[in-house]
């Protein structure tokens, strides 16, 4: 084991300082990647003390499986009020957050023993898949689906399941199959019965997400009368609201979001936060390094940090 407090404690290619221009790229892009775990510290705090280095310890050992990212509170302080913005309040310090496929997942606080930084890490790692234990039936079944070979795919996430109930890929890429299926229901239904251990993945949410959209699609107006009334009036923000909804229903995820980050622009607060709620719920349901996804949620933080 590393001794910290020398120059090899912490390597930077896995333990880094974080900043506010470097959150996106080191946290939410890279736990595209791998699990990356950040701590919110300050110089102040005690425990902070105590955990940082037994946090640096555990990364070191898992070689690679998670990273990690320190982030200073104090340093950073529009960085931790932008992550209150978006739903993840920094309470108390030391709080420590993992992160996986762009999402916060799991989270404590305060000082904890060794053995439950392990278990924190464990955790994360089975949420990203990290055990490949079944990885070549997933690539199969994800190209059934993508190749529209529905029912193979289908039967090949059951099987998955089969051999693995708490595997939130093969969970979520079975209800997903369901949607292609236009069984909005029986996908809905299947989350719904998902092991606590994976009730809240990043796979499964996004699948929660596409349901949503799918759900707004079926009830979305005419797209050529509501462009009509936007343009008519670009302060009406419910027909831009709209509007946004009828262009993803046809496909035009990236025209959408380009309509709901103009709308935050002119009224973040309106309809309680509608715009951004909505941004979400579009970046939720697509793959973390979509390019739409990618762009829109670094023009929003810009936009919150505003």
């Amino acid at each position: 084991m590393l001794e910290f407090g020398t120059d090899t404690a912490a390597p930077t290619d896995l333990i880094k300082d974080g900043t506010e221009a470097s959150f996106m790229a080191d946290v939410i892009e890279g736990s595209a990647e791998v699990p990356v775990i950040v701590d919110f510290w300050a110089t102040w705090c005690g425990p902070c003390k105590t955990l940082g280095p037994m946090l640096e310890n555990a990364v070191t050992e898992a070689k690679g499986k998670v990273k990690m990212v320190k982030i200073d509170v104090d340093a950073e302080q529009r960085l931790a009020g932008a992550l209150a913005q978006q739903g993840l309040p920094l309470q108390s310090i030391p709080t420590v957050v993992g992160f996986v496929q762009g999402r916060p997942v799991d989270m404590f606080q305060g000082a904890v023993p060794e053995s439950q930084i392990k278990e924190f890490i464990k955790k994360l790692c089975d949420m990203a898949g990290s055990d490949g234990g079944l990885g070549e039936a997933l690539e199969a079944a994800e190209e059934m689906l993508a190749q529209g070979a529905v029912a193979d795919a289908a039967q090949t996430f059951a099987a998955i399941l089969g051999e693995e109930p708490e595997n939130a890929a093969a969970m979520g890429g079975l209800a997903r199959a369901h949607l292609a299926m236009d069984q909005i229901d029986e996908a809905e239904s299947l989350l719904n019965t998902a092991p606590e251990a994976i009730f809240n993945a990043p796979e499964i949410e996004a699948v929660r997400a596409q349901i949503e959209l799918a759900r707004q699609a079926a009830g979305a107006g005419p797209l050529g009368d509501l462009q009509a009334a936007v343009e008519a009036n670009p302060d009406d923000h419910q027909a831009r609201f709209d509007y946004a909804q009828a262009l993803h229903a046809d496909g035009n995820v990236e025209e959408a979001v380009e309509q709901l980050l103009d709308l935050f622009k002119r009224d973040r607060e309106w309809n309680d936060g509608a715009a951004k709620a909505q941004l979400f719920t579009i970046f939720d349901a697509l793959k973390p390094q979509d390019p739409v996804a990618l762009n829109g949620r670094r023009r929003l933080s810009s936009m919150i940090f505003m």
